[in-house]
């Protein structure tokens, strides 16, 4: 049996200003009508039924679930009380299926990752769910054939073999570029993708292992239903370190296998990565809502309802939001995040 848990508490911060602590970015429509988590989940309920879906997410974004989720039953919603980053919230998520699905397989998604290749990328899936049904203490990270160096990823570093999966030799954080250089013409790295398929029980003694001291403070989760739940999570998460589950497990654990994709994959950080994955215009405008471009060239416009006319300019970026609109030169749309704080002020 498999399960998935769709991580959805992040802020989104670097897409500002439409992506806000409010409305983060995977609640956005930003690669087509569909928001970041309604993709993710679109992709997902094609082999997991449902009730086997789990979103974890803050509690104050449930409402937002809810209205984009619909068919998501409200036991499947695991609300994180604060954010800690992807170990506790995978330590939660675990202690939480194992009650309702005792020693299931579970694949763990970021809910604002694109994916081109669905069919490949589910294939994959299933076989890293039979994988580990017949080898039980695996854990198989999905790594992605890079197809530039890129210094904004993590990587992995992988026994190449005609065996599927290969062993995991270790995980590299990210590189500078002469590494990222270096990384992608030696063919022996993956971009780590942050898609995990594991055994509930195994995972749970993995983090018991090498993070005990959350497991400890996390491990008498009550039922859902308990009364004591909320109070419960309260107290004891907010005690939790906030860490990766990349450095509290993948880079000390002994079991852990990946298996290298050629899929079109990107984890959608900034702005300047939507430039990859929407199609363009014949005069190389990529814009989103109601913008009309009049002899106007490599513009990029992400609107917000209002209608956005461009007239005669070429390589601009405008971002219209709820509060501000900002307008700028193209080659400056992946420092856009940077101007929150600076302008911030003055609003």
């Amino acid at each position: 049996m498999l399960c998935a848990v769709i991580m959805a508490g992040g802020i989104g911060s670097r897409f500002w200003p439409q992506s806000t602590p409010q409305k983060p970015k995977q609640f956005l429509q930003l690669l087509s009508d569909r928001t970041m988590i309604q993709m993710t989940y679109d992709r997902i309920r094609n082999i997991v039924p449902d009730d086997r879906i789990f979103i974890v997410t803050n509690r104050s974004y449930v409402p937002l679930v809810k209205e984009q989720l619909p068919n998501i039953r409200d036991i499947n919603i695991i609300c994180e009380p604060y954010s800690k980053n992807t170990a506790p919230c995978i330590l939660l998520s675990s202690l939480y299926i194992q009650k309702i699905y005792p020693n299931t397989n579970i694949i763990t998604l970021p809910s604002d990752s694109y994916v081109g290749d669905i069919d490949e990328f589910l294939k994959n899936i299933m076989i890293a769910d039979e994988f580990v049904n017949i080898k039980k203490e695996a854990i198989v990270a999905f790594g992605i054939t890079p197809t530039r160096p890129e210094t904004n990823y993590g990587y992995i570093k992988y026994q190449k073999d005609d065996k599927i999966p290969n062993k995991v030799i270790r995980f590299v954080e990210k590189p500078n570029l002469e590494l990222a250089k270096e990384y992608f013409a030696s063919n022996e790295y993956l971009w780590n993708a942050g898609m995990y398929l594991f055994n509930n029980h195994s995972m749970l003694e993995e983090i018991k292992n090498n993070l005990p001291e959350e497991y400890q403070l996390l491990k008498d989760l009550p039922d859902s239903t308990d009364s004591y739940y909320n109070d419960f999570l309260d107290i004891n998460y907010s005690k939790c370190q906030k860490i990766s589950i990349d450095y509290a497990v993948m880079e000390k654990s002994l079991n852990i296998y990946t298996i290298p994709s050629n899929i079109k994959w990107d984890d959608v950080g900034s702005w300047e990565a939507l430039e990859r994955y929407t199609e363009s215009d014949n005069n190389g405008n990529i814009t989103s809502g109601n913008v009309k471009a009049i002899n106007s060239h490599n513009n990029v416009i992400y609107g917000n309802g209002k209608n956005i006319i461009l007239s005669n300019v070429d390589d601009l970026f405008c971002i219209d939001s709820d509060e501000v609109i900002i307008v700028g030169k193209k080659d400056d749309l992946k420092n856009v995040h940077l101007l929150k704080e600076e302008i911030s002020k003055d609003i």
